[in-house]
């Protein structure tokens, strides 16, 4: 026999055509992100004029400005008067593990539309040098 047999050249096409078609999309879609490292610092004294404000968020989404517990509009209220006394005042946030990411974002947002840019989270340091603890993913009963 001297001719090249492509029968199965022929089957093995449309399969690797299926893959390549189911497989293409998902690798487009990945977000590539450069997420940075949790090493915990030393803590770097900012200058003796840096105005700051502390916001904290506690378990149940309640904000508290240096620990006293204020609502949403006079924390806006605060916000933007620190924005005007001076526009370089850092905003730093102190958020429970618990509190979900959209009332931090809403902080964030409140923040910004107040006229303060600079916002920086505050960490336990002791929380980074320690591993997180690792729990079981929920079952759900199916229905």
């Amino acid at each position: 026999m001297s001719e090249i047999n492509i029968t199965p050249l022929v089957h093995v096409m449309p399969v690797l055509l299926v893959i390549f078609i189911i497989s293409a999309p998902l690798m487009a879609s990945r977000l590539a992100l450069n997420l940075p490292e949790l090493k915990p610092q030393a803590v770097v004294a900012e200058p003796a004029n840096a105005v700051t404000v502390s916001i904290g968020l506690d378990a149940a989404g309640q904000a508290y400005r240096s620990d006293e517990a204020v609502d949403s509009a006079t924390l806006a209220l605060r916000l933007c008067e620190a924005a005007q006394r001076d526009p370089a005042t850092e905003v730093q946030l102190r958020a429970d593990t618990a509190v979900l990411y959209g009332r931090v974002l809403q902080l964030i947002a409140q923040a910004q539309a107040g006229g303060l840019v600079r916002i920086g989270f505050v960490a336990d340091p002791a929380a980074l040098a320690r591993p997180a603890p690792v729990s079981a993913p929920a079952v759900t009963p199916a229905r």
